[in-house]
């Protein structure tokens, strides 16, 4: 409670899984939340999105957010035990191995499924669907609340929204960081991703899967990573008879329109794509892509690392504060762990300070995810065999055994580590 015995309100824009992290980690501090997210309902229907990894971490956190913890991991993830890069000879249409790591302790999820069981553990009436964000400002009289202005889609009416922390979790093209950094602009990577999912729940004895399972004979277990020339593909199963795929092609920048880095993409597209997956990959891999529905495009970008996540009482959380590409697994977990960071930051100083908390999670969180863009980038520049300027490009089928190690993503700063001043602060509090 605050000076006038009522609870702290925090605002958070964004009802992915940055955001409704952040909602469990500050009601868990003993915030009031109110999360504000433009789509008009819960997911529901064919699962949205795609594939993510969970570090041993994020699971321990997700745990302490949700009850029957065990439950949740026995029914919507799947052990990653293993991570394996192999290259594959588009030629000749084999592959073999370039490095094995048995000791990753990751656990496989569908966006949709994490989404659901964090946003069910929620109280009622947390999230506000169908809220478009308009504006914002922290209010001059002493600094002490934001007002924000959101516009209710459904009516078009326009709704004041009064808190004392707003919470970006609206993503890597988040309106509210370019209010602070007008110029910030997003970094093009060179390279996009084709993505889909494959429920094979119906053709399980097909010679599709038989042929997937053969060729790749430790799915349920392993994070399997293709490396072609100039190209690398992503393979994993999940829950529920799926398989998660991503393919990372080379190609000039896009034209990114509205808010989104995913497109739509046309049968042509989709036609084109598996061709070419029939002349790079081995004919098991290519026939996964095929069959699958609706596979989408993302656009893959990330940014130099920002100087600050913080201002007034605004704070970026999540792909808002660092935009990332994915090689590193990280995107999820940064979020999750930003989430839990900074409520534990509020937690120890209390509403009262809250300038201090948030310059704490901001000295907390930026060195570590501005350590782990970079990494991302460099290891996503190695595997699509572009430039880098203190190494030879990477040939996967001439790789000599000492550039392989760069391939591990054990390598990534703080993989599986709490930041020491994490640590400290949550010696007397329980993640």
């Amino acid at each position: 409670m605050d000076g006038e015995g009522r609870k702290p309100k925090a605002v958070i824009v964004g009802g992915s899984i940055g955001g409704i992290s952040t909602a469990h980690a500050l009601i868990s501090a003993g915030w009031d939340v109110l999360v504000l997210e433009k789509t008009t309902s819960p997911p529901s229907g064919s699962p949205t999105g795609a594939g993510l990894g969970l570090n041993p971490v994020s699971q321990q956190i997700i745990q302490s957010w949700i009850s029957q913890p065990q439950q949740y991991l026995h029914n919507t993830t799947f052990p990653l035990t293993i991570d394996q890069n192999q290259v594959t000879d588009s030629e000749k249409k084999v592959n073999w191995t370039l490095t094995r790591d048995e000791s990753f302790n990751f656990r496989a999820s569908h966006w949709a499924d994490l989404h659901g069981v964090l946003y069910n553990a929620l109280p009622p009436q947390v999230f506000l669907w169908g809220h478009l964000l308009l504006s914002f400002h922290v209010a001059n009289e002493k600094g002490t609340s934001v007002i924000i202005k959101a516009k209710v889609l459904q009516t078009g009416e326009i709704v004041e929204i009064i808190g004392d922390l707003l919470v970006a979790a609206d993503g890597c093209l988040s309106s509210i960081r370019q209010k602070y950094l007008p110029d910030f602009k997003l970094r093009y990577s060179g390279y996009c991703a084709w993505r889909g999912v494959l429920d094979f729940s119906e053709i399980e004895n097909s010679e599709t899967i038989a042929g997937i399972r053969k060729a790749y004979p430790e799915l349920g277990k392993c994070l399997y990573f293709d490396l072609a020339s100039g190209t690398h593909s992503v393979l994993y199963e999940l829950l529920n008879k799926k398989l998660n795929w991503i393919w990372y092609v080379n190609q000039a920048e896009p034209e990114v329109k509205g808010t989104s880095v995913t497109t739509k993409v046309t049968s042509d597209m989709i036609q084109k794509m598996h061709e070419e997956a029939e002349k790079v990959w081995i004919p098991e891999l290519a026939k996964v892509m095929k069959e699958t529905k609706e596979p989408f495009l993302n656009f893959i970008y990330d940014s130099d690392p920002l100087e600050r996540i913080v201002w007034d009482k605004v704070v970026l959380v999540g792909d808002a504060a660092h935009p990332t590409t994915p090689h590193c697994i990280r995107s999820t977990n940064m979020s999750i762990l930003d989430a839990s960071v900074l409520g534990k930051c509020i937690e120890k100083w209390g509403a009262e300070k809250l300038e201090s908390a948030l310059e704490e999670y901001q000295s907390i969180r930026l060195p570590v995810t501005s350590k782990q863009v970079l990494h991302a980038r460099r290891l996503g520049r190695i595997k699509q065999g572009l430039v880098l300027p203190d190494r030879d490009t990477f040939d996967p089928k001439l790789a000599r055994k000492e550039d392989c190690q760069d391939l591990l993503l054990t390598n990534t700063p703080d993989f599986n580590d709490v930041p020491l001043s994490f640590s400290s602060i949550t010696s007397s509090i329980s993640i």
